[in-house]
This record gives structure tokens, sequence and C-alpha cells, in this order.
């Protein structure tokens, strides 16, 4: 018995490797704080190009860690940008997949033999870093999968393969994006109820037989049946019938989400000091928002990947006017495609008394703050996910990958979201902002936004045994624990 003694002693080692772009960093940061409060030691894996954003965007001292919380970088295998923003998606999927695996498994070699440090019992890693599952399987331990996607975005991606095989992807030619062929039902997706070709994922949307995200995306989805174990950031009621239809799929699926309120659980301070944001926030924007009214403002933000035209971006300046509405905006350095993002001053004199404009935020607080009465979003995951948190109707105007299907379901499931079209013009977006924070419609979307906020508090609560808070129970000892046992 003795010698199991001194095994108890090292605690478990968890590699976490998220996918490095703001969305994919913010919910794998706050799964290692939660297996670090569980009592595992951490190693968080950036690249040295965001591992460089972070130092610059939070200082020299942020990335220092805590006692068993340590950071490592490994190289992207891309040249770095001339400007402050999140690197090509195709590109990175297409160099991490090429350039990884070596440099991470002498990480993980590293790691093993470096004294005062236990050796990995586990890695947790993005699901479109899974390159690692080969270097997880050369040292025998466990590894889970993170899709920081809907579990309905995630469900659209494992379909991949079969609408190649059906022949509804790639588009036989670019007349079919607009000719009503994107409208065609895929009934025979199971748990997808009333989902059409343009609700996948947008990725499909291309006429090239090659398409490297098409083939790149085809392969995740394969290897993610060799996972250990896949997580989600969502809960069980959100999305049942697409999580059912997932665990008729895949070995396991754990729901453990929402996890920025599963993260609030944990009153541990210094864990608050481990922050992910690649741009400076401006705290200045929470000062403003406690000198409005309690559901008075229009949040505005596209989030780290969105980009748009000069043109898309006076619609939406123009729509925000007319609207009358107060609004926080922000525009990020690098919004507007090839051009830096630049507002009128008539503009900005119309608006000076009821408009704050700012280059990033600390979102999850602006969302939860009384006096945000609306979201004008891209309906990324992370974003819908808060505003969900916030109890926070939204205008949704996807931009690309499974915003596409959030929305859908945002607007037609839930009943949170109304769409704008793609081609943004000004009166639609005067007419949406004031229908959501004046209107009739605005108030039911509150309303329901409000009744998703309660039953999202519900899966993480220990009260009644929440079914978020379980099935982060069973990863941790089903799973992560199951090397040493």
């Amino acid at each position: 018995m003795g010698s199991i003694g001194v095994l108890e002693e090292k605690k478990p080692h968890v590699v976490c490797v998220p996918f490095p772009a703001q969305g994919h960093i913010n919910p794998m940061l706050k799964v290692a704080k939660l297996l670090h409060h569980r009592g595992f030691h951490i190693t968080f894996v950036n690249t040295e190009f965001n591992h460089k954003r972070l130092l610059k965007s939070r200082g020299p001292d942020s990335l220092k860690g805590l006692p068993d919380f340590q950071f490592e970088t490994i190289p992207d295998g891309l040249p770095p940008p001339d400007i402050d923003a999140t690197q090509d998606i195709p590109a990175l999927c297409q160099s991490t997949r090429n350039t990884c695996l070596v440099p991470f498994r002498n990480l993980l070699s590293k790691l093993n033999t470096t004294p005062d440090i236990p050796p990995v019992t586990c890695i947790v890693s993005d699901g479109a870093m899974s390159f690692t599952l080969q270097a997880a399987e050369e040292i025998g331990v466990p590894e889970v999968l993170f899709w920081t996607t809907s579990a309905c975005g995630f469900l659209g991606y494992m379909h991949y393969p079969h609408l190649m095989e059906r022949g509804l992807t790639p588009l036989k030619d670019l007349s079919y994006l607009s000719n009503g062929y994107l409208d065609t039902p895929l009934d025979w997706i199971p748990g997808m109820n009333g989902i059409r070709l343009k609700d996948i994922p947008t990725f499909v949307r291309t006429t090239n037989p090659d398409d490297f995200m098409l083939d790149f995306i085809k392969g995740e989805v394969r290897r993610a049946y060799k996972a250990s174990a896949i997580i989600l950031n969502t809960f069980d009621v959100l999305e049942k019938d697409v999580v059912d239809s997932l665990s008729k799929m895949l070995p396991r699926v754990y729901t453990i989400g929402p996890l920025p309120l599963l993260l609030n659980q944990i009153k541990d301070e210094s864990l608050k000091s481990i922050g992910s944001n690649l741009w400076k926030e401006e705290s200045g924007c929470l000062e403003w928002l406690d000198s409005k009214e309690p559901s008075s403002v229009v949040y505005v933000n596209f989030g780290s990947i969105t980009v748009m035209t000069p043109q898309q971006l006076v619609e939406f300046a123009w729509g925000l006017a007319n609207s009358e509405q107060t609004f926080l905006w922000i525009i990020r350095p690098d919004l507007v495609a090839g051009d830096s993002a630049v507002l009128s001053s008539e503009f900005l004199s119309q608006t000076k008394e009821r408009g704050m404009l700012a280059s990033w935020c600390p979102q999850e607080k602006v969302l939860s703050h009384p006096a945000i009465g609306g979201f004008l979003t891209h309906s990324g995951w992370n974003s819908t996910l808060e505003s969900i948190c916030g109890g926070v109707p939204m205008v949704c105007w996807p931009f690309f990958a499974e915003q596409q299907t959030n929305c859908r379901y945002s607007c037609s499931h839930w009943g949170i979201g109304a769409e704008i079209d793609n081609n943004v013009k000004r009166d639609d977006v005067e007419r949406l902002a004031r229908e959501l924070m004046e209107g009739e419609n605005g108030k039911e979307m509150k309303a329901k936004a409000m009744v998703w906020k309660k039953k999202a508090e519900e899966a993480i609560s220990p009260v009644g045994g929440g079914s978020s808070l379980v099935n982060f129970d069973k990863l941790v000892n089903e799973i992560l624990l199951s090397h040493r046992n």
C-alpha cells in the first residue's frame, strides 16, 4: 500500500490545447480553470503568436500563472501577420494540421521529464486540433476533444461526409448560392428539425471539389470518433434533440455549459487574474453602462473574426443612428476588410449623446449588465450562450462557419433572435433595433430569453443536480482520472 500513497500525492496533469483563435481560447481557458479547481495541474498551450498577443494585451506578468497552472507555446507554422488580428482560419487549419504534431510531441516529452511537474495524465484539445490524438495515443493517456461550437453546429459538421456523399456539396456553380438551392430542406438529419442547407455551417457553400475546409472538417469529424469523449459548451434542455442524436453517433458526449455560469460558482480570486482576451479591454464601457437606464442599451459586437465591407459598416452605423436607440458598439481595429473602420463625423456628432464606441470590452460583464436590452450579434456560439446567460434577446447577422446554424436555432427554435439579411440595409437595422427594444416581438423574445436564462442556471446548479454539473463530474471521474485508476 505504501507505493500507492506516493502516487496519490502526484496531481493529475491535464494539457489543454485550444485552436488559436479568440472564440476557442476563451472557453478552453474556462475548462482549464474548472479542472484546476478540481485539483489538476494545468498546462495551457497557446501558439507563440497568440502568447505574444496575450502578453501585449494583458501585460508582461499576466501569464506567470499560478502554482500548478502554467502556459507553454508551440509554433503555428505561419509567418506572423502584420496586424494584431486573428489569422486566416483556413490557413491556420492547414498549418496546425501539417506542422503542430512534432512540436506538441516534443512539449509532452519535456513536460514528462521536468522535475517537480507531475507526468501528463490526460489531454483536452480543441476539436479542430485533433492532431493531438496521435500524441495522446503515443504516451498512452486519454484525450477529450472540446468542440467549442454549439451542439447543433457540431452536428452540422458531423454530417459533412453525408452531404458530400449525397452530392449536395460542392455546389455545381456559383448561381446555386442565389437561385434558391440553399433552401433545400435536409429532413434526413436526425435531431435537426426544419433545417435547410443554408443553415448548415457555411463551408459547404463552395464550388471547389478540392476545397480545403471541406476536406479538413471531414477529417476532424472522422477523428472525433477516436476521442475518449467529446465535450460541448451547451446544456441538455437547450439542444436536447441534437445532443441525443450526437450521443447515438459518438462514444461519450458530455454537455458541460454554460461554462461562464459554471466558472462563476468558483470563488477563487487567484484564477480571476488569468485572462484570455487578445485585444486590450476598455473597461470604460461598464462605467458608461452604469449611467444608463435598465434594458435601454443595444450592445453591438460582431466577435473576433467577422469582417465587413466599408459599405456594410456605413449601413449598420446609419441604421443604429436612425433607430434613435442608445448603443454600445465594439469596433475591432480589423473589422473592415482591407481598411480601417472609419465612421463619418456626421454619424459621430448625431449619436454622441447616446452612442459609445470601443475597440474591445469584457463581453460577459457587458451582457450581464442590467442596462443591456438587446444584442446585435454575429451569432458566434460564445456570444449566443453569453446572451442566453444574460437573458438578452438578439438581432443576428451571421458571418460564417456554424454562425448560420446558431442564428437559425436562436430565431426558429429558441425564439430569442431575429435575423438580419446578409446584404445589410440601414432601414432593416433601424427597424429591427427598434423592434428589439420597443416592439411586441422584442418583448416576446425578451421573455423567452429570460426563461432560457433560468434553465441555464438550473443546468449548473448543485441544487437538484444540474445536468451540466453532473456531466462535469462524470467527465472528471470517468475519463480524465481514468488513467490513474
